[in-house]
């Protein structure tokens, strides 16, 4: 009885929130696992009017094995090797320039913070005509600009070039969330106790070892913590791509494109399995940091 007591208000409070995790998290990511194993790949069996055949990995294989999947990847690891590295280096910079307090700092940060207000599709728009492709006599946007500067020979293709088009589609990427990770890197630096900094410099240190051998190192958990963030919005990367380039643009597809095009054809297999590799990409990720940052909890007990 007093089990009971002890143990069931809490299960009671959280069995909603357990049923409704189990069946529309867990359960239907097996089911978009089994949907991925059959070749439902027609209109026909996706409304049940024929029937489909368990596959296996089959899905996965030709995924793998077709150019235009690989050239998906491609995309993608390029577009998260470039967002991941201007975040991290931008959002890193402003947060050392303001890591000690400055008038007018608020101001500032929510300048700087503002375009993460902003919704992806709502930036993707702007940055269309920023990334305008015409150059020369027909140039508008960025091309424009430089044309006006006198910097004609930074004039390109943006988004329309087929092998790096998807690293210009990463520049408002940067742009909308730098100012996310300065914001992380702040609050690191802001946490540092001013005792370790005059402990430095006490032992001799010069400013550029305090924050060398004191500062820099404190601030490694924010790091990894941006970078795992940053990094797992990277992969998922749809509605920006959506909104500056087309589901039809081979230049900068990625997988998340892929699924969309895969699922308006009716080939659910195909758009299962899709799905179903980046979940495997984002858990590869992911799973590593939970289980570091668990046993870090674990030790500090």
């Amino acid at each position: 009885m007093k089990t009971i007591k002890r143990w069931g208000p809490p299960v009671l409070l959280l069995t909603p929130s357990i049923i409704l995790m189990a069946v529309f998290v867990y359960g239907l990511i097996v089911a978009n696992f089994a949907t991925s194993a059959t070749d439902n790949h027609t209109s026909a069996q996706a409304t049940g009017v024929q029937p489909t055949v368990f596959v296996g990995i089959g899905n996965y294989l030709d995924l793998l094995a077709s150019e235009a999947f690989q050239h998906s990847l491609k995309n993608l690891l390029l577009y998260t090797v470039v967002f991941l590295v201007g975040t991290m280096v931008i959002g890193f910079v402003w947060a050392w320039l303001l890591e000690r307090p400055m008038r007018g700092e608020g101001i500032f940060r929510s300048v700087y913070l503002f375009p993460m207000a902003v919704s992806f599709i709502a930036s993707g728009v702007v940055w269309r005509w920023l990334l305008n492709s015409n150059e020369g006599e027909q140039a508008l946007g960025l091309n424009r600009l430089f044309q006006m500067i006198g910097l004609d020979f930074l004039q390109n293709p943006w988004w329309n070039n087929i092998s790096w088009g998807i690293a210009a589609i990463a520049l408002p990427a940067i742009w909308q969330l730098s100012g996310y990770v300065m914001a992380l890197f702040l609050a690191g630096f802001r946490g540092v106790p001013e005792e370790l900094r005059e402990a430095g410099r006490m032992d001799g240190a010069s400013e550029w070892q305090v924050y060398r051998h004191v500062i820099f190192p404190q601030l490694s958990p924010v790091a990894l913590s941006a970078l795992i963030i940053i990094g797992h919005m990277s992969l998922k990367a749809f509605d920006l791509i959506m909104s500056i380039s087309k589901p039809s643009n081979y230049q900068t597809k990625v997988p998340a494109v892929d699924m969309y095009v895969f699922k308006s054809s009716f080939d659910y297999a195909n758009s299962a399995a899709v799905g179903a590799i980046l979940l495997i990409i984002v858990a590869v990720l992911v799973i590593p940091y939970l289980i570091h940052t668990n046993r870090k909890e674990a030790s500090g007990r």
